[in-house]
């Protein structure tokens, strides 16, 4: 099987690059440096990148409709004015702990949105996996250090999600209409003593779960069923989450981060931080519109 050529889609390096989300409506990806605290923006394909500075640290955006996005953020969910970037708090989710900062998020088929928060400084278990729809929010699974690969099949049924530090990703039925699990969690991948971690996961049309693995320059494509289909090389060894983009998400794009590198190792990684594009036709998705 052939390498698909991957290129820099944007050479902005981010210190924690992650959260990247396409609006087909604008025909621009949205994506975050966390740890810069700033939103990313660029019009697919060769667009210029805008760096929108922000308040705090956030890792997700979800979309409302042409003039609105909500940011998920280090104290809650933010509704973003598209035109003026202007941000007001929508729902307040951890404001009061200083400790925490939102992670890996998706927006389920049905409209809802699985967000995640963990600690600032990677350590106790002191992070959790939140169901929100309308305002509501529920806690769905306490306990977690690092919340990654949050993403849903097609259909809504099953939901993916890890905490990254176990080395499992798991999977869960889930209510179609409205995103709440249903059952217990299942291993649907041991990934315990192998290379890399498994970070930020998307799911195309047909099911395929594509998974970025952070500390293996690497991006995996796993059948419904746990079998690893392709792995496609990232030439940045932090490679953090993908996403599909372009006018028919036909295209993946993922990015990556710096973060922890001393200076030595960033002169052995030059391209840690950027943002990729791999030259492999896919049957992405558009992400849903969140209710909110």
């Amino acid at each position: 099987m052939a390498e698909p050529a991957v290129s820099i889609f944007s050479d902005v390096a981010c210190e924690l690059g992650e959260g990247p989300s396409y609006d087909p409506g604008s025909g621009k990806l949205f994506w975050f440096d966390i740890v810069g605290r700033k939103l990313m923006e660029k019009a697919f394909l060769d667009g210029a990148t805008i760096a929108h500075d922000l308040p705090f640290m956030a890792s997700a955006i979800a979309f409302v409709d042409a003039d609105r996005q909500l940011l998920v953020a280090e104290t809650g969910l933010y509704l973003r004015d598209v035109r003026t970037g202007a941000l007001t708090l929508h729902t307040p989710l951890e404001a009061d702990n200083t400790l925490t900062r939102s992670n890996d998020s998706r927006v389920h088929p049905s409209g809802s949105m699985w967000i995640g928060t963990m600690p600032k400084d990677e350590g106790p278990k002191t992070g959790a996996i939140y169901w929100f729809r309308a305002g509501e929010i529920r806690l769905l699974y306490p306990d977690i250090a690092i919340p990654n690969s949050i993403c849903f099949s097609p259909d809504g049924a099953i939901a993916y999600f890890t905490d990254t530090p176990s080395g499992l990703l798991l999977r869960v039925a889930c209510d179609p209409l409205t995103g709440m699990p249903s059952g217990e969690p299942a291993v649907f991948l041991d990934w315990r003593g192998q290379e890399g971690w498994i970070d930020g996961s998307v799911v195309d049309a047909d099911g395929v779960l594509w998974n970025a693995r952070w500390g293996a320059g690497s991006v995996d494509a796993w059948s419904p069923e746990g079998r690893r289909l392709r792995s496609i090389s990232i030439p940045a060894s932090q490679s953090s989450c993908p996403a599909f983009a372009g006018p028919d998400a036909a295209r993946l794009v993922v990015t990556s981060a710096w973060k922890g590198l001393d200076a030595e190792a960033r002169l052995a990684d030059p391209h840690a931080g950027k943002t990729f594009l791999i030259d492999l036709p896919v049957r992405g998705r558009f992400e849903p519109k969140v209710s909110i």
